[in-house]
């Protein structure tokens, strides 16, 4: 009798559990979720235009929203526009008590809606944005999560163009700080205020590419803007971006350097040679003037002088010294000719007045040749005039000049000014290029970067 009743007990036991496993393989969760959402967003039921109530359901605290990112990507940064272009995965999270449901003992995790229209959300914009856009490829990149205490999550993929004022006085050796600004466009901060979410609200792609920049850091901070109708709430991320200088260094600084010293080549040529050294100083010119306004265009018209312009500047300056020192060759030489021309005439016809003095002595009646005595009185007028060349002649020898004395080791004459001007440029303008771009790059290098700080 005692083995039968255990017997029964055991199959009554196994019975209850095959119903019931039998009851929980008939339960469709789809269905359910439903059903859920029937009943809390069901007709009548609940209202998109209203916004939550604060926290702990209280009506006079604000609806908290918390903010976090993920950007993915930063396709370009115009520095002409003044403005950059970023596409992000935005998300918000808030509390809505009227939403709250049955998680069926934690089977039911949350429930997901694909129209934002159904719920009530924060009125939230992108103050500095000039273009943006949704991804609808291949369904739309948007979704909305209810989890059973009522916590709502919203989550979107977009594209936005965002200005970004840029301060281009150390271009291209410059730091450039981008914002992105968010704002509730209608609820003042007595009803919506933006948070930023605890953690990480800020994530970054890895190994993220640009195209001439590098982005170094990002600051997430609150910007609330007060206006003649309340308080609003904002929140901005501030982005900091590095220029690469080696795309500038290999396209404009080098490049400029190679004209500025191609002008000097001039100097080395004969002064005689006036097509070639005109036309190596009119090219260079016109090349770096076209290399200076290729660079202007790709930047826009500011009031204030960027550190590209006073390197253009000083290098159009060089070359343009380069061909004005040609002139002055060319003037000086002129002038040498002349004078060459004039030292000729003078000897020519010193050498024929003495032609003529000899043939008076040659054509004297007598035809004889008094002895000259070796010594002459004081007194005698030849004697006099003898002294008077060797005075002219030999002049008082004179204290050696140490820039004449070094300049002669070179190989010019000393009557050429011309030669002299060439030699002297040879040296002088590379020494003072050479002391140019020391003071230039010590000062946009090596500089206090007072702007560049958050």
């Amino acid at each position: 009798m005692g083995t039968g009743h255990f017997f029964w007990v055991i199959f009554y036991f196994a019975s209850l559990c095959s119903a019931s496993l039998a009851n929980n393989a008939k339960i469709n969760f789809r269905e359910k979720e439903k059903k859920v959402l029937d009943q809390i967003l069901g007709a009548g039921k609940y209202d998109a235009r209203i916004r939550p109530s604060g926290l702990n359901g209280t009506e006079n605290l604000p609806t908290y929203v918390y903010v976090n990112m993920f950007l993915r990507s930063i396709s370009k940064i115009d520095d002409y526009k003044m403005e950059y272009s970023v596409q992000l995965t935005f998300r918000e999270q808030w509390t809505d008590e009227r939403l709250k449901f049955d998680d069926i003992q934690g089977r039911l995790k949350y429930l997901t809606l694909t129209e934002a229209n159904r719920v009530w959300m924060p009125d939230l914009f992108f103050s500095n944005e000039k273009e943006g856009h949704f991804h609808n490829i291949i369904m739309p990149n948007v979704y909305i999560r209810i989890f059973p205490n009522g916590s709502v999550l919203y989550s979107i993929r977009i594209s936005l163009t965002l200005a970004c004022p840029m301060n281009l006085k150390l271009y291209p050796l410059d730091r450039q700080i981008c914002s992105l600004r968010m704002a509730s466009y209608g609820w003042t901060t007595n009803d919506l205020v933006f948070l930023w979410k605890e953690g990480d609200p800020v994530q970054v792609v890895k190994n993220l590419h640009l195209p001439r920049f590098t982005l170094e850091k990002f600051l997430t901070d609150y910007c609330n803007s007060k206006t003649n109708t309340g308080e609003y709430s904002c929140l901005k991320v501030d982005l900091l971006f590095k220029r690469e200088f080696s795309y500038y260094l290999i396209q404009i600084y080098i490049p400029c350097c190679m004209l500025v010293i191609v002008s000097w080549v001039s100097f080395w040529l004969d002064q005689g040679a006036v097509p070639a050294r005109v036309s190596l100083g009119v090219t260079t010119l016109l090349t770096m003037a076209t290399q200076t306004s290729g660079i202007n265009a790709s930047l826009p018209p500011v009031s204030y002088t960027k550190a590209i312009d006073v390197w253009t500047g000083v290098c159009l300056t060089f070359v343009f010294g380069a061909l004005l020192e040609f002139a002055l060759v060319n003037y000086a030489s002129r002038s040498d000719m002349h004078k060459e021309n004039m030292k000729k005439k003078r000897r020519d016809l010193e050498q024929a007045s003495i032609d003529a003095a000899s043939d008076l002595l040659d054509t004297d009646s007598n035809a004889t040749f008094a002895m000259k005595p070796l010594v002459r009185h004081p007194g005698d007028p030849l004697a006099l005039e003898k002294l008077r060349q060797c005075e002219v002649h030999m002049q008082a020898p004179k204290r050696p000049n140490c820039c004449k004395t070094w300049l002669s080791k070179f190989p010019t004459r000393q009557c050429s000014r011309s030669k002299r001007i060439d030699v002297i440029s040879r040296i002088t303008f590379p020494l003072v290029f050479a002391l140019f771009n020391l003071v230039y790059w010590s000062t946009y290098l090596f500089r206090d970067e007072e702007d560049e700080t958050f």
